[in-house]
């Protein structure tokens, strides 16, 4: 009967042990889960804050390319009128 009693009180321990696990267990999976969100939160704001910095990038890239070609037709341009200038003034 001893022997009866001492296996009760094991497998009591060993439930509360297993319980005291389970509920540690669950603690950190909702802490991972609070920390999964926050980290998609932060993911979708980067995300949101890259695309704006790539449409600035192509903003600014687009008038890059304008300015550059308003450039090069200044400089066909004056090129052009120096050229002038000079078959004008050998004739």
């Amino acid at each position: 009967m001893e022997a009866i009693k001492k296996k009760m009180q094991m497998l009591k321990l060993d439930k509360e042990n297993a319980l005291d696990r389970a509920e540690q267990a669950e603690a950190e999976q909702k802490q991972a889960e609070e920390r999964s969100k926050q980290l998609e939160d932060e993911l979708a704001a980067m995300q949101k804050k890259l695309k704006g910095t790539e449409d600035e990038l192509d903003k600014y890239s687009e008038a890059l390319k304008d300015a550059q070609e308003k450039l090069e037709l200044a400089e066909k341009k004056a090129a052009d009128s120096k050229r002038s200038e000079f078959l004008n003034a050998d004739s």
